[in-house]
């Protein structure tokens, strides 16, 4: 075919009828974050935590770097992909989000997993660095604020192995990177990624048109 489909309404209820593996947990989570303010726009759907945990078994992965916990619903997903001995560290703002997932997280029996890290993520990452050295994930979700997203990717590439994957979240960012009328500083951040990636040769990349955009990052070298 010479284009892409077009994904209606109705597509996508089939496709998640014949795809999508949500339990009870992750509904419930899922359901709980889509009734707080803002809340169904900021969590991921559920085919990308679905996608993610697939990504996490794909690339064997053993620790894990997420940056943007807000609920945890993609921090369930990739905790769940560990083995029992894995490591997730998760990154937020706050812990007031997180706090709603924590439960969730004890249920499905992964909590132990998780390791919390609440403040600035770029601050947190440079201690990471400094405490814990380089090249120590398997795989990094990026999903926090826009502006920032040149620094995480460059903290990224740092805390990730050789050969180890990086996800990033929005990055067609409900189309407004298309649209050079739009110059808020969230959508310039996630242009200044794409663009960055474009030519970075130490990576290679694949943009999904899945969801809000999703960018598949391997580190080469």
């Amino acid at each position: 075919m010479a284009d892409q489909i077009t994904v209606t309404a109705k597509l996508t209820d089939y496709i998640r009828q014949v795809s999508l593996r949500e339990d009870d947990i992750l509904h419930e989570l899922r359901k709980e974050t889509a009734d707080l303010p803002g809340g169904a726009v900021m969590q991921v759907l559920a085919e990308e935590g679905q996608l993610l945990a697939l990504l996490a078994g794909l690339t064997s992965a053993r620790s894990i770097l997420e940056i943007g916990t807000f609920t945890g619903y993609s921090t369930l997903c990739l905790a769940r992909a560990l083995p029992a001995d894995g490591r997730l560290v998760t990154c937020d703002i706050t812990d007031r989000w997180p706090a709603i997932g924590a439960p969730y997280w004890q249920r499905a029996g992964v909590r132990d997993r998780i390791d919390l890290r609440v403040g600035d993520a770029c601050a947190t990452l440079e201690q990471m660095l400094a405490t814990e050295g380089a090249e120590i994930f398997d795989l990094v979700f990026i999903d926090a604020d826009k502006a920032n997203y040149p620094r995480y990717l460059e903290f990224s590439l740092a805390l990730i192995r050789s050969g180890g994957l990086i996800v990033v979240d929005n990055t067609l960012f409900f189309g407004r990177v298309a649209d050079p009328d739009v110059q808020d500083p969230d959508t310039e951040g996630v242009r200044e990624l794409n663009a960055r990636l474009r030519s970075d040769e130490r990576v290679e990349i694949s943009m999904l048109s899945m969801a809000d955009g999703i960018t598949l990052v391997r580190r080469l070298f």
